[in-house]
C-alpha cells in the first residue's frame, strides 16, 4: 500500500479502530506512565507464515503520535518463522502500549490470510487457473483483507459492488431469466465492462453461453457436471468455480482447467497468524 492508498482509504479506518480501543482514555497506561518516556519494544512472530500488513502495523502507531519509529527486518510477502525477531518499534512509551493491540490485530489477520492463500495457491502450482477472492469479507476490513490475498499469492475478484458485473441466481430471477439478465446488464453497463454470469446447472450455462457472457461461474456443481459444462463453453467465455472451495477440497478442480478458482475461504475462515510485542523497555 503506497502513502497516498494509506491517507484516501486506510487512515480513517485505522483512526476508527484506535477510537473503538480508547473511546476517551487508556486508563491502564495512563495509570503507571504519567509523562512520556522513550521506550523500544520487539515485534516477534510466533508461528511459521507469510507476512502481510507491516505498513498497516506501523501507521497505527504513526496516528497516535508522528514520533514513533518502527524498524523492520522483513517485508510484506517473506515467510516468517516461530521465533522470528520481524522487527522493532521505538518511542513513547505511552504511544506503544496504546497502539499495540489495535496494531497487532491487523497484522495478525492479514498475515494469517497471506498464510493460507499462499498455502491454497501452492495447490495451483503448474496449472493455468488463477486463485480468486471473493466479498465474503469482515465488514470495514475489506481493503486489508484483499492486500493480503494478493500478498499470499491469489489475486482480486472485483472489489465491490461498483467494481464489475456478477449476475448471480437472484439478479437471474429479477430479471427473469439469464437472456435476459445479460442483455440488460450490456444495455446498461459500460462496454468495457465484463459480464460474469453464474450458473447452478447445465441448462444455465447453454442459455449464458448463448446470451454472450464474457465469463461463467460454475457454482456448487459436480465435478463431471462442470466437466461437462466446460466441453459446452468450448472457449467461448472464461470459467470460473465457486462454491465452498477450501484447501482441503481444491485439488481435484485444478484438473478441470478452468480460469478461475475463487475461494471465500481465503478471508473468512483463515486463522491468524500469532504475533507478538515483546521486551518492551525505556531506553
Amino acid at each position: 500500500m503506497n502513502e497516498i492508498t494509506m491517507t484516501l482509504q486506510v487512515d480513517h479506518l485505522l483512526l476508527e479502530a484506535l477510537r473503538e480501543d480508547i473511546s476517551s482514555e487508556d486508563v491502564t497506561t495512563n495509570s503507571v506512565m504519567k509523562e512520556a518516556v522513550a521506550g523500544e519494544v520487539d515485534l516477534i512472530c510466533k508461528q511459521d507464515g507469510i507476512i502481510a500488513g507491516l505498513e498497516v502495523f506501523q501507521r497505527v502507531f504513526t496516528l497516535l503520535d508522528g514520533q514513533v519509529k518502527v524498524e523492520f527486518y522483513c517485508k510484506d510477502g517473506d515467510a516468517v518463522k516461530k521465533g522470528q525477531q520481524m522487527g522493532k518499534v521505538t518511542g513513547d512509551i505511552r504511544a506503544l502500549l496504546s497502539g499495540e493491540r489495535v496494531a497487532l490485530n491487523y497484522l495478525q489477520r492479514m498475515s494469517g490470510i497471506a498464510t493460507y492463500t499462499h498455502s491454497v495457491a501452492a495447490l495451483l502450482e503448474g496449472s493455468r487457473t488463477k486463485l480468486l477472492d471473493t466479498r465474503k469479507t469482515t465488514p470495514n476490513m475489506r481493503i486489508f483483507e484483499k492486500y493480503a490475498v494478493r500478498v499470499g499469492g491469489g489475486y482480486n475478484h472485483r472489489y465491490n459492488l461498483s467494481d464489475g458485473i456478477l449476475l448471480k441466481d437472484n439478479h437471474i430471477g429479477a430479471a427473469g431469466s439469464v437472456t435476459k439478465a445479460v442483455q440488460m446488464a450490456k444495455e446498461y453497463a459500460p462496454f468495457v465492462r465484463k459480464i460474469e454470469v453464474e450458473v447452478e446447472n447445465l441448462d444455465m450455462v447453454r442459455e449464458a453461453v448463448e446470451a454472450g457472457a464474457d465469463i461463467i461461474m460454475l457454482d456448487n456443481m459436480s465435478t463431471e457436471e462442470m466437466q461437462k459444462a466446460i466441453r459446452i463453453i468450448d472457449g467461448r467465455a472464461e470459467t470460473e468455480c465457486s462454491g465452498n472451495v477450501t484447501k482441503e477440497n481444491i485439488g481435484h478442480l485444478v484438473s478441470l482447467g478452468v480460469d478461475y478458482i475463487s475461494s471465500g475461504a481465503l478471508t473468512h475462515s483463515a486463522p491468524i497468524l500469532d504475533i507478538s510485542l515483546k521486551n518492551l523497555h525505556a531506553i
